[in-house]
């Protein structure tokens, strides 16, 4: 091999690695548009469509923290190619499903095997740059390349169900994944634990368990409020996953290393996920109504409007990373958090108009890009080598648990406003004042529905208002969270910024 194909491999393989990042990022959308074409074909029950929906992202975050260490213990690349052959079948038994159920059996492994491919891709990363500067830098366009999968996952699947059936947007991940094969074994270098250790398969069935329950509950509570159900999934996972972290404690080989939370500044990457994909997913959830049913735009034109902020963020998860040995993470993140945080105040400012809407979701995306593309690169860069997919693992799941979190906490917050302000007229029913959806339908061909209408629009405003307040006061909390930290951390060597 010649020494300028030898420099050039670790770009070449950070290309072959954006492929599973894209689709795994895509996939978590791309069925939105595809929605109304599937339950007119397979005519599945309300549950079962919410099931085809959801099973994804749920098996993902759930089968994370496993999957990242199983790639530690048979090998980074082994389980990136495993996984890869594994999706693509997937992807054709979802695309010709013949019933509700086949589909979402196939959504389910589609999701358990996604979860495979995240934390390779990032150890991958790990072992493939040693320099801490061009280490942040592919952990930013890792980072850019998943941001934009979330945009053009709906595009790309309105453009196909133009042409095509419903189901051919799952066979997109098909070629890529036929190339992932090709290449990898090509470009990208085999990592494990040198002595890993038994997997431990109580712990994996725990991680999962109290996940998926931490996860569910909080969805549930963003879809239909708090109820005994939510309380019990939720409480349910979590007690779980304190006797999992106990069981940690005493393996020899755990499946979380536990010592990687004894460093304040791998916990403030933690928080800094957590917090901003809290904030960024609960403020998204009003983005996307207001510019439908206040602007009145089409979903793809809605969808369109949001592209400047996975612009923005393509460009902070970029450029931001290349901070890393001239500024303190702390102070990175703390500054980055506090423009996030001004993007909320500019959405607690908005009215009907999507100029003002368009600029602060821009600005909450674009910073939390760029936190997720720090914060990855120090939790990741934390840990030793042979750890690096567990490490990954924990990055992602913070971030599935932030968005979940954020949803159910903004979201619940932001439809209590809501409803306080909004009170129907005769005729209209209690039920139809829970979203504007609902009271916008309510409203329709109703003496006053008119007005009512106005009336609905102006309480979302006030609940989109009040989530976008919780969640300037969330990345608020952080950015001091953080500045404390840098004063109590002792300063590392710098490089000059010249």
């Amino acid at each position: 091999m010649s020494a300028g194909l030898t420099a050039a491999r670790p770009r070449l393989a950070l290309a072959v690695l954006m492929l599973p990042t894209l689709l795994v990022s895509m996939d978590m959308f791309v069925l939105h548009f595809a929605v109304p074409e599937l339950s007119a074909d397979l005519q599945p029950s309300a549950v079962e469509l919410l099931w085809i929906v959801d099973v994804y992202g749920f098996l993902v975050a759930g089968s994370l923290i496993t999957m990242g260490t199983l790639g530690d213990r048979i090998g980074r690349r082994r389980l990136l190619l495993i996984g890869a052959a594994a999706f693509a079948a997937a992807s054709v038994l979802a695309a010709f499903s013949t019933s509700p159920a086949m589909l979402i059996i196939a959504r389910a492994l589609l999701g358990m095997v996604g979860a495979s491919l995240l934390p390779s891709t990032l150890a991958l990363i790990r072992t493939l740059f040693e320099d801490e500067r061009e280490r942040g830098i592919a952990f930013g366009v890792w980072v850019a390349v998943f941001t934009s999968g979330g945009a053009i996952g709906p595009l790309v699947g309105g453009a196909l169900l133009e042409q095509f059936w419903w189901g051919s947007v799952f066979l997109l991940g098909v070629p890529a994944m036929a190339l992932l094969l090709i290449l990898g074994p090509v470009l990208l270098p085999e990592s494990r634990d040198p002595h890993p250790g038994r997997l431990d398969l109580p712990s994996t069935a725990m991680s999962l368990l109290a996940v998926l329950g931490i996860v569910y509950g909080l969805k549930r509570i963003a879809v239909d409020g708090p109820d005994l159900v939510a309380a019990l999934a939720g409480l349910g996972g979590l007690a779980v996953g304190v006797v999992f972290l106990r069981r940690q404690r005493r393996l020899d080989h755990p499946l979380i290393d536990l010592t990687l939370f004894g460093s304040a500044r791998f916990n403030l990457a933690l928080v800094a996920q957590l917090s901003v994909n809290a904030a960024w997913a609960g403020t998204y959830l009003f983005v996307t109504q207001h510019l439908q049913l206040v602007a009145g735009l089409t979903p793809v034109v809605a969808g369109l409007w949001t592209l400047p902020g996975v612009a923005a963020g393509v460009i902070t998860s970029t450029l931001v990373p290349r901070l890393r040995g001239r500024l303190r993470p702390e102070l990175v993140l703390a500054g980055v958090m506090a423009v996030s945080a001004a993007g909320c105040v500019v959405l607690a400012t908005a009215g009907t108009g999507i100029g003002t809407v368009v600029v602060g979701a821009a600005l909450v995306m674009a910073m939390a890009s760029a936190i997720v593309a720090v914060s990855t690169d120090v939790i990741v860069g934390s840990a030793p080598p042979e750890r690096a997919g567990a490490a990954s693992s924990i990055s992602e799941t913070s971030s599935e648990l932030g968005i979940a979190f954020g949803v159910a906490l903004l979201g619940a917050a932001g439809a209590a406003a809501f409803r306080n302000v909004l009170v129907g007229p005769a005729g209209i029913p209690d039920s139809a004042l829970g979203t504007l959806g609902g009271a916008l339908d309510a409203a329709h061909g109703q003496p006053g529905g008119e007005a009512f209408a106005a009336a609905a629009r102006a309480a979302f405003l006030t609940g989109m208002h009040t989530a976008a307040w919780v969640g300037a006061a969330i990345m608020i909390a952080a950015a001091a969270t953080a500045l404390v930290l840098a004063r109590r951390t002792p300063e590392p060597q710098l490089q000059p910024l010249s």
